[in-house]
């Protein structure tokens, strides 16, 4: 049953336009180069359009997966298709896994607290999600390889993407694991104070403590979970193939986005602590940028 008729989930025709248009996404990202603002997270600011960290990161992040399969138990059945193969169940598997995590289990189970989040930022991610989802949904339902022919002599390629993945995914929760430790001892210490003060402070929500992480690829650049992020869908890009234009704008779109913001993140590091706390530790890639 479509939403929206031929738009949600799209027609082949609405599919490539869209598909054409979202290569452009990175040009709506130059302005990071030359603003810092950036309501979320670390930068997050007092406004009255806030929304609270846990429900804006979910509420933002989850619809993408959820985009995804919906139009992959739809559109099939709209263009004749029967059966998909294994390949396309594969990678709408991996990238409903990774959102699983990113958009459900991280920040509504494993985060002790998240900063909150300005509408505008979720309001662009919300659009992020719903259109990379569409491009790379469309493509796996209907509009991609449609039989295991299409498939063939790709098991090699195939298998390097899943091993890419795999270690980006691992890597991506290693790493967020090591800043929400950060968290994890300041509720601690928190509780300690509370109760060392008869009960005060007790069901109060964790104050922000920021500390400089120290661990696995945290020792070489301050934002090893984008780095990780990156290597997951180089690896999901692989499975689909080089010639998957939607998985290729999506690890196009994913580093203008995220790698600005890196760098950004990185001069609020130098301005809290310091250039020498900091030390030779790059923005994200290792010994480069």
């Amino acid at each position: 049953m479509a939403i929206i008729e031929s738009w949600l989930p799209p027609s082949r025709q609405h599919w490539e336009q869209i598909t054409w248009l979202w290569q452009f996404f990175p040009l709506f990202t130059l302005v990071q180069w030359v603003v810092d603002y950036y309501p979320q997270g670390k930068t997050s600011i007092k406004s009255r359009f806030n929304i609270p960290g846990k429900i804006a990161w979910a509420t933002m992040e989850a619809p993408g997966f959820i985009n995804l399969l919906y139009i992959m138990f739809t559109l099939p059945q709209q263009n004749g298709i029967e059966r998909l193969p294994a390949g396309n169940w594969i990678m709408a598997g991996l990238f409903t896994l990774h959102y699983l995590y990113r958009a459900l289990l991280a920040p509504l189970y494993l985060n002790p607290s998240m900063s909150p989040i300005h509408i505008i930022v979720w309001a662009f991610a919300l659009c992020f999600q719903l259109i990379n989802s569409t491009c790379i949904g469309a493509w796996l339902a209907a509009y991609g390889p449609v039989t295991n022919k299409d498939w063939e002599g790709r098991v090699l390629w195939i298998e390097v993407g899943l091993i890419l993945f795999a270690a980006g995914l691992i890597g991506n929760i290693f790493h967020d694991d090591e800043l929400r430790e950060i968290r994890r001892a300041a509720a601690r210490n928190q509780k300690k104070k509370g109760e060392a003060q008869g009960g005060k402070g007790k069901g109060k929500s964790v104050e922000k403590v920021y500390m400089m992480p120290e661990n696995g690829l945290f020792k070489l650049v301050l934002y090893p979970h984008f780095l990780c992020e990156w290597v997951e869908w180089c690896g999901f890009w692989m499975i689909g193939g080089w010639g998957c234009l939607p998985a290729r704008s999506f690890v196009i779109n994913e580093i203008a986005a995220m790698l600005p913001r890196a760098l950004q993140g990185k001069r609020w590091y130098i301005e809290r602590f310091g250039k020498e706390k900091v030390g030779s530790r790059k923005a994200v890639l290792p010994g480069l940028i």
